[in-house]
């Protein structure tokens, strides 16, 4: 049975889903970078949660051939675009696609999955209202050594106020509520799972992105100490946040 919010997502996008894509690609920044940054392990696990058309999940499963990739959606108007997708691609034999509500959808139901090796949302954790208990769900559900990403719309702070109240407005029209505490709430969840968590303004804070990493199992070096060193190989990654990047690289 859809929900009431599938359903109110089913609505929004009932056209949209068709020209969604193009339509997004200029103003969602950072979901590519969000991808190149995920490295999941050899043969690893990737999902997504709030998939959409799976436009995100057809760029992992070329960029990390190795990677099995899953996504949830609750707009089941959506999956079938995102099935649709995925057939194109040739890549249906890698990307297993489910409806679920992001907050507490049943992963061995849907995937015969426990745990996955990392987990992202790409701008829809605005657009999912239990967003807390989502961000939970997806905390408890990476195995050791995993990583949750997330990159969404900011608070826009270093950006005109007129610009804020304008985007704001256009966002609430599609049911969009940027997270003003999200860097709190990934840090709660980071101390309780002593994770690492790295939280990036970008753009001049049009768009927020995080990274959590959980301890991985005891090997040579501590736990801690893996996941520092971990971070500092993604640092030309990072250090290209800083930057707005041209167009084509979005």
């Amino acid at each position: 049975m859809t929900s009431a919010h599938g359903a109110m997502m089913d609505r929004v996008y009932r056209r949209q889903r068709h020209v969604y894509d193009l339509s997004r690609r200029y103003f969602l920044l950072g979901r590519d970078r969000l991808i190149a940054s995920l490295k999941p392990p050899p043969g690893g696990h990737v999902l997504e949660i709030g998939c959409g058309t799976a436009r995100n999940l057809i760029a992992v499963a070329r960029l990390y051939p190795d990677a099995t990739c899953y996504g949830i959606d609750v707009s089941r108007r959506m999956l079938a675009t995102a099935r649709a997708s995925v057939a194109r691609s040739g890549l249906a034999g890698r990307i297993v696609l489910g409806e679920g509500d992001a907050a507490d959808f049943d992963p061995r139901r849907l995937f015969a999955r426990a745990a996955f090796d990392r987990i992202f949302f790409s701008y829809s954790l605005s657009m999912i209202p239990p967003w807390l208990q989502a961000l939970e769900r997806a905390a408890a559900l990476l195995g050791e050594g995993g990583r949750l990403h997330v990159v969404d719309f900011g608070q826009q702070e270093r950006l005109p106020h007129w610009f804020r109240s304008v985007l704001f407005a256009w966002l609430e029209r599609f049911h969009v509520a940027p997270r003003a505490d999200l860097e709190r709430v990934l840090g709660e969840i980071a101390k309780r799972r002593d994770a690492i968590l790295e939280f990036r303004r970008a753009y001049r804070g049009y768009a927020w992105s995080a990274e959590l990493r959980v301890p991985a199992p005891p090997g040579p070096k501590k736990d801690r100490e893996v996941a520092l060193d971990a971070l500092e190989e993604d640092a030309a990654i990072r250090e290209k946040w800083s930057f707005a990047p041209p167009i084509s690289s979005i």
